[in-house]
């Protein structure tokens, strides 16, 4: 064990740096996941087959093939075809087209966890079918699905650390950095492991407290 405490404490501020920018890139993925996730769920759900059939071959695709694969081909493949992105711009693309399908069949789930009956009740009131979902259906899915959702979110955070691939400098490619740097493996990499728990563990404690909520709440 080559574990040094000088090096542990100097490589903190660096980390620290590395976490923001995890950070940054796994809440601006997620939250444009959670968009398109929402859409990709309504056409998956949809009854018409030019919406569902893309849609379905979408999420096949994406969780059929490794998010690597998919950062590797946004960065390096693109550019053949004439485009060129930015390595934050790539990673946050993976990223996010990568949440998306997750998310989609997270948001799915929760829509077709609520009662037949509801929607039915809505339209009997007058409602077409896109004011029924958002007023009746979606609040009651987005509700069910909060505890999945926080889930996400600690995946994704972990996943970004494959941004480091593309040159990004979020908390792993940092902590790579420093083992090159101060000629010491154990002590940076203790550091960026810490640094994971620290962000990732808060999130699972979320998503156990808000599914025993939600229990109690059924």
């Amino acid at each position: 064990m080559d574990f040094r405490l000088d090096v542990f404490i100097e490589g903190l501020p660096y980390l620290w740096k590395g976490a923001v920018m995890t950070l940054r890139l796994t809440v601006i993925s997620v939250s444009i996941g959670i968009i398109l996730g929402l859409i990709i769920s309504l056409a998956r759900i949809s009854k018409r087959p030019y919406l569902r059939y893309p849609a379905s071959i979408y999420v096949e695709v994406i969780r059929g093939t490794p998010l690597l694969m998919q950062l590797l081909i946004i960065y390096y493949a693109l550019p053949s075809l004439g485009l060129n992105l930015p390595a934050i711009t790539a990673s946050i693309t993976g990223l996010s087209l990568n949440s998306a399908a997750y998310v989609g069949e997270i948001f799915r789930g929760g829509i077709q966890s609520i009662e037949k009956g509801q929607m039915e009740a809505a339209r009997s009131l007058g409602m077409n079918y896109w004011q029924a979902m958002r007023y009746i259906i979606l609040p009651q899915a987005f509700r069910r699905i909060l505890p999945p959702l926080t889930n996400e979110f600690a995946s994704m955070l972990k996943e970004s650390s494959l941004a480091s691939t593309l040159a990004v400098t979020e908390l792993l490619r940092t902590g790579r950095e420093l083992v090159a740097w101060k000629a010491n493996v154990f002590s940076p990499f203790l550091g960026v492991t810490l640094f994971y728990l620290v962000m990732t563990v808060p999130l699972t404690r979320l998503s156990s407290y808000l599914e025993k909520r939600l229990k109690k709440g059924d």
